[in-house]
């Protein structure tokens, strides 16, 4: 599987601070089986749109972003990807965002999607590490499948 990294980060774009959740999604990534490139870093808005295009285009199998899913007036990652999938996915988003509730209940205030564009699953995670670890414990174990049935395969028997 080719997964996709894009950090979504105003600061880290701009050179403020060092992307800490991207290089940590892309090992995690790979840990769960993908060949991964990125991450690609981008600030908010249209230049999401335009790196999910381009990764939709470069026939990646999946492309994860991090970051740009709060409440913040500034974070657009979801509108964004809302421009791009043809189909929602909602399950993988709400298992997300409960997967660690009773800990961190502030990642219910998440607003990442999960969704498919043509033959590529696009799933939003938060910006925190704890985010990305989380949101991987939720995909890595249905990664494959997803993937799988997107591009037309059966179910397993």
């Amino acid at each position: 599987m080719r997964a996709l990294v894009i950090t979504v980060s105003n600061r880290a774009s701009a050179g403020i601070y060092a992307d800490k959740s991207g290089p940590l999604l892309a090992e995690l990534l790979a840990e769960a089986g993908c060949e991964v490139e990125g991450p690609v870093v981008v600030p908010d808005g249209e230049p999401v749109e335009q790196a999910l295009r381009d990764g939709v285009s470069g026939g990646f199998d999946v492309i994860v972003t991090t970051g740009g899913t709060g409440l913040t007036p500034m974070d657009l990652t979801p509108e964004m990807t809302s421009r791009v999938i043809s189909r929602e996915i909602p399950g993988i988003a709400e298992a997300i965002r409960q997967a660690n509730r009773d800990k961190v209940p502030t990642s219910v205030l998440s607003r990442g999607l999960a969704g498919q564009a043509g033959h590529t699953l696009i799933v939003n995670l938060p910006g925190s590490s704890g985010g990305v670890r989380d949101g991987v414990a939720v995909l890595g174990p249905i990664l494959r499948h997803a993937v799988d049935q997107i591009r037309g395969g059966d179910h397993p028997r």
